[in-house]
């Protein structure tokens, strides 16, 4: 008598087996990126709910097209695709967020970026690396954090590679210009601001 649940097909049996045997390989790609994401998430959406669906939605769609991911390429850049994207959409839905045009953003950095203090803390940089606008600060964190290649960041983001270039440079300098805000308020104050004959 065969059961009901068809337990003993052996075209279902094989089907379970495949999707495990999926399941288990998906783990050991994906989930050694989970911290990166989240940290990634985190940055960009200035927001630890928000990170934590961001992720959560980004494994989820991965999952279920892990069948379309090639094996032995980069599972990272392949997630941080599906990440930004899911960033992207949810944008989008949360709160109406207004992003300001690249002029508009360029207009609030400055050309002088003052020399940046060597006493800063983790939570300084961050507060700054916050303030940076979100089109550059994406850039920033995809390169000088992750280490992602021109190409995957081009790849990550559906960018050209010169938009690449020219957000990875103006970030920068706007990263460095509210870094170096730090220091005046830290008690930092640099040769050219002290009087003469004051000691060093």
């Amino acid at each position: 008598m065969v059961p009901e649940d068809g337990s003993n097909d052996p075209s279902r049996a094989a089907a379970i087996a495949n999707e495990s045997r999926g399941l288990v390989e998906f783990e050991a790609e994906a989930l050694p990126h989970l911290d990166a994401l989240y940290r990634a998430a985190a940055s960009i959406l200035r927001s630890r709910a928000e990170a934590e669906d961001a992720v959560q939605e980004t494994y989820l769609q991965a999952l279920k097209s892990f069948h379309r991911f090639t094996h032995g390429t980069n599972c990272r850049a392949w997630l941080f695709r599906i990440l930004f994207h899911v960033i992207s959409h949810q944008r989008r839905k949360w709160f109406g967020r207004i992003v300001l045009s690249e002029r508009e953003e360029l207009e609030q950095t400055t050309s002088y970026c003052p020399p940046v203090s060597e006493h800063l803390t983790d939570d300084e940089m961050i507060a700054a690396f916050r303030k940076v606008p979100q089109q550059f600060a994406e850039v920033v964190m995809l390169c000088d954090v992750q280490e992602f290649s021109y190409k995957e960041i081009q790849e990550t983001l559906g960018i050209p590679i010169g938009t690449v270039m020219s957000r990875l440079s103006r970030g920068r300098q706007a990263l460095r210009a509210q870094l170096a805000d730090y220091g005046p308020r830290a008690g930092i104050v640099r040769d050219a601001a002290r009087p003469a004959g004051a000691p060093a």
